[in-house]
């Protein structure tokens, strides 16, 4: 994943926000989630259902999380 091109400053366009992915389920996967906008790493997952895939970053052992959905472009 990156991020697009002027959302944030261009020195963090083509940094990666997840990475250490491993399967932890059918269609998920779970590894660590960098937030570029707060400079820190999060507990990060991953679901795939069809052409939607959520993304979420966790705190305070997941009592806290920021979710994404991205759909598919076709």
């Amino acid at each position: 994943a990156w991020l697009k091109p002027g959302v944030e400053t261009s020195s963090k366009v083509g940094q990666r926000v997840f990475y250490d992915m491993k399967p932890s389920g059918a269609n998920s996967w779970s590894g660590t989630a960098f937030d570029p906008a707060d400079g820190k790493t999060y507990k990060g997952t991953m679901t795939l259902s069809g052409a939607t895939l959520t993304t979420a970053g966790c705190v305070l052992g997941g009592l806290i999380c920021k979710s994404v959905t991205w759909s598919r472009v076709r």
